[in-house]
C-alpha cells in the first residue's frame, strides 16, 4: 500500500529528530529508526492499529514517547502527524 506524509507529519519527524540529536549524536538515528519499524508494520498490516482519535489510527513508537496518526484512505496510508505524547492532547490532528 502506498504511503504518503502530510506536511505536517514531515515537520514533526524533523524537530523531532534535532531534538534528540542535540541531546546525545545518534540518538535522533534511533529515534528515525524505531519510527521506521512502526511505519513497516502499518504498511504490513494497516487495520492492526484501533482508531483512537477522531477518524485517526494510533501506532506507538518504541523506545520514544510518540504516537504515529495514520489514516487509511482509497489504497494509501496517510500518516497525519508523528505526535509527541508529552504534548497537550488539544494539539492532536
Amino acid at each position: 500500500m502506498r504511503l504518503r506524509y502530510t506536511s505536517r507529519a514531515w515537520n514533526d519527524l524533523d524537530i523531532a529528530f534535532e531534538w534528540y540529536e542535540g541531546q546525545r549524536r545518534g540518538l535522533g538515528f534511533d529515534f528515525l529508526d524505531c519510527v521506521e519499524a512502526s511505519i513497516v508494520t502499518i504498511q504490513q498490516m494497516p487495520k492492526l492499529y484501533a482508531k483512537h482519535h477522531e477518524h485517526f489510527r494510533r501506532a506507538l513508537v518504541r523506545r520514544f514517547p510518540f504516537s504515529i496518526f495514520y489514516t487509511i484512505e482509497e489504497g494509501e496510508i496517510v500518516v497525519h502527524a508523528i505526535f509527541d505524547n508529552r504534548q497537550d492532547p488539544i494539539r492532536l490532528p
